[in-house]
């Protein structure tokens, strides 16, 4: 039988929900059934993401019914799954945060796999989904972020976008979490040590759709990809150095000896050069302009989410 002690419980188990008013009863029922089966106290907070439909209304139920239920969220609008999270981080009080989404695309009886390489003494423990259920346009850009993601958090994971996951609740709490500093889980890995990947079964989609979109999904890239800040430029001033210093040894060389590089150089070739500078320059200035953007939304104090209403114990 697990405890429930809801004033300091071992496991606060995060949900976020987008339009769930078909799966999120029979999610809620398989996600308690596999919480009760680890014998370990427990709480539930749902985080509604701005849905319009029935799905806050059936949370509410949820609510009343479950005493582990500890918070029902609603946001004013949808957020993005980072900001819903972060609401939910904000008001949980167990030692170990597990992540999930409430779509039942991520099997909830797959938890005791995880719980069990957490016990081996990792802070991180996230799912991957071994045979992936999408369409080609969430997987490509899914592909892409994993790329970036794995620079900017320097580990080897290999699946970033599947939300099951379980951290040490005290290191989420070191960032300070909130409406103006949501959760980024690349940055969060990059500051563990003692982190693992277990294999989680993933399966279509049973309801509506997802709300990540390609737009969605590309400005995620896009974030992340500045969250790599120092090394991109870093690479940029190595290249540009490497060409720079080339291009000083075949002046060198065609002054002093008779070797020469490149001794005839065509029209093509110069209009090459030019539009690789071009694009270089451009994508510098892109990367720059990002920056200001995020200082100035930044310095607007402008809250990544509001919380319209709350139930809690």
């Amino acid at each position: 039988m697990a405890r429930n002690d809801t004033s300091n419980p071992e496991i606060s188990a995060i949900i976020t929900c987008y339009y769930e008013e078909n799966s999120i009863d029979e999610f809620h029922s398989r996600l308690s059934k596999a919480l009760q089966s680890l014998g370990r106290s427990h709480e539930i907070i749902f985080v509604n993401d701005g849905s319009t439909d029935e799905t806050f209304e059936k949370l509410k139920t949820i609510f009343e019914k479950d005493a582990h239920v500890a918070a029902v969220i609603d946001l004013f609008k949808n957020a993005g799954q980072a900001a819903a999270i972060t609401a939910g981080i904000c008001h949980a009080r167990g030692g170990i945060f597990l992540f999930m989404d409430s779509d039942l695309q991520l099997a909830p009886e797959d938890l005791p796999l995880l719980v069990r390489e957490y016990d081996n003494g990792y802070d991180v423990v996230s799912g991957y989904r071994e045979h992936r259920n999408d369409s080609f346009f969430r997987i490509l850009p899914s592909k892409i972020a994993n790329i970036v993601m794995r620079n900017v958090s320097q580990s080897e994971f290999r699946d970033f976008g599947c939300t099951f996951k379980l951290f040490n609740a005290k290191l989420l709490r070191a960032f300070d979490l909130g409406p103006f500093h949501v959760f980024n889980p690349a940055n969060v890995i990059a500051k563990a040590e003692r982190c693992s990947e277990v294999p989680v079964r993933h399966f279509p989609r049973k309801y509506g759709k997802s709300g990540w979109t390609f737009r969605k999904l590309w400005k995620y890239n896009m974030e992340n990809l500045v969250n790599l800040s120092e090394r991109p430029f870093q690479l940029l001033a190595v290249v540009c150095l490497t060409f720079a210093l080339l291009f000083v040894a075949r002046v060198l060389l065609s002054a002093f000896t008779d070797f020469q590089v490149l001794s005839q150089v065509s029209n093509g070739l110069l209009l090459n050069a030019i539009v690789i500078a071009a694009l270089i320059v451009v994508g510098v200035l892109c990367i720059i302009g990002e920056f200001t953007i995020r200082a100035f939304i930044a310095s607007q104090k402008t809250p990544r989410y509001v919380i319209r209403e709350m139930f809690r114990r």
